[in-house]
C-alpha cells in the first residue's frame, strides 16, 4: 500500500470527527465538509515535506484552523442575512458515505448551537475545542493564535457566557418523554389548547428562511403567538405532504416532507422544565437534507 493510500484511510477513519469539529465551529455542514476535503489536500502537501505521524493530531489542528478562518469570513456574509440566521440542522440520514457523516456530542444540541453563534470566533472555538472534544488548552492555543494563558480567558469567558444563555436540557426521564410526544401530538394535531399547555410563557420562536418569502423574519414571542405560527404551519401542509418526528442535533425535532420525499423544512424544539423554551424552523433550502434516514428507536410513523 502506497503512503497516500494509508493516509487516505487513516483520514477516512478520523473524518467522522474531523467533520464534528468544523460543523461545531462554523454551524453548516457543506462548509465543515468544505474544510475537511481542504485540509485533506493539505495533509498529502505536509505529508510530501514531512512525513506525518499522528494524522489525527495533525488533522484536528488544521481543520480548527481552517474552520476558524471559514468562520470569521462567514461572520461578514451573515451580517447581511436576510432574516434571523440559524445552524444547518444536522438528522439522521444514514448515509453510508464517510463525508456524509459527523461525531457530535450529544449535549451541542441546536439551542446549543444558536447560543455558540453569539461567540467570538476565537470564544467559540476554545469552548468547542476544550468542552467538546477534550482538547488541551496548548493546543489549542496554536489554532488560535494565543498564547495557552490567553486561551484559558478565553475558555472561562466562553463558558461563563454559555451557561448563562444555554437551556439546561435534561434529555432522560419519562418527563422529556412526555413533552416531546406531547408536544409532537398537539403540533400534528393543530391543537392550540394543548400546545399553550406545553409552552413556556416566554418561548421563542425563530425561522431561518434564507431570504425566501412568506416567511418569518423576526422571532416570535411568546406561547399564545408560538402556539398560533405552529397551528398555523399544520393548516398549511398540503396534500401529499406530511410531518414526520425525528431527532435533530441529538434532541427532538420534525420534518416536513413532500410527496416526492423531499423536506420542505425542519423544526427542532427545546423542552426545559417540563415546559418548550425554544422552537426553531430551518426552511432555507440549501441547508435542508436531502433525504431523512429511518425512524428514532421508539418513534412511530405519523401517518400509522
Amino acid at each position: 500500500m502506497s503512503r497516500v493510500a494509508r493516509l487516505a484511510a487513516e483520514y477516512t477513519g478520523v473524518r467522522p470527527r474531523l467533520v464534528g469539529i468544523a460543523y461545531s465551529i462554523v454551524g453548516t455542514l457543506a462548509e465543515a465538509q468544505d474544510v475537511v476535503s481542504d485540509c485533506w489536500l493539505k495533509l498529502v502537501e505536509a505529508d510530501g515535506r514531512d512525513p506525518v505521524l499522528d494524522v489525527e493530531g495533525w488533522a484536528v489542528v488544521a481543520v480548527a484552523r481552517r474552520a476558524v478562518d471559514v468562520l470569521r469570513s462567514a461572520r461578514v456574509r451573515r451580517e447581511r442575512y436576510v432574516g434571523p440566521w440559524l445552524p444547518e440542522p444536522l438528522v439522521d440520514t444514514r448515509s453510508p458515505d464517510p463525508a456524509e457523516r459527523v461525531t457530535l456530542d450529544d449535549s451541542v444540541g441546536f439551542a446549543l448551537m444558536v447560543v455558540l453563534e453569539t461567540l467570538t470566533p476565537a470564544e467559540r472555538t476554545t469552548w468547542v475545542l476544550h468542552e467538546v472534544f477534550g482538547m488541551p488548552f496548548p493546543e489549542i492555543a496554536e489554532v488560535v493564535g494565543r498564547s495557552p494563558a490567553a486561551v484559558r480567558q478565553l475558555a472561562v469567558r466562553a463558558r461563563a457566557h454559555v451557561t448563562a444563555r444555554a437551556p439546561r436540557v435534561d434529555v432522560a426521564g419519562p418527563e422529556h418523554r412526555r413533552v416531546v410526544d406531547a408536544f409532537l401530538g398537539a403540533v400534528r394535531g393543530g391543537d392550540l389548547a394543548a400546545l399553550l399547555g406545553l409552552l413556556d410563557p416566554d418561548v421563542v420562536l425563530t425561522s431561518d428562511g434564507g431570504g425566501l418569502l412568506g416567511v418569518a423574519r423576526r422571532p416570535v414571542l411568546g406561547a399564545d403567538r408560538v402556539g398560533r405560527f405552529l397551528v398555523g404551519v399544520v393548516r398549511k401542509i398540503a396534500a401529499g405532504e406530511h410531518l414526520r418526528p425525528l431527532t435533530v442535533n441529538g434532541g427532538p425535532g420534525f420534518a416536513v416532507l413532500r410527496a416526492d420525499g423531499s423536506t420542505r423544512y425542519v423544526c427542532s424544539f427545546t423542552p426545559v422544565g417540563g415546559l418548550v423554551r425554544r422552537v426553531d424552523f430551518v426552511v432555507a433550502p440549501d441547508k435542508l437534507p436531502r433525504a431523512v434516514g429511518p425512524y428514532p428507536p421508539g418513534v412511530t410513523r405519523p401517518d400509522s
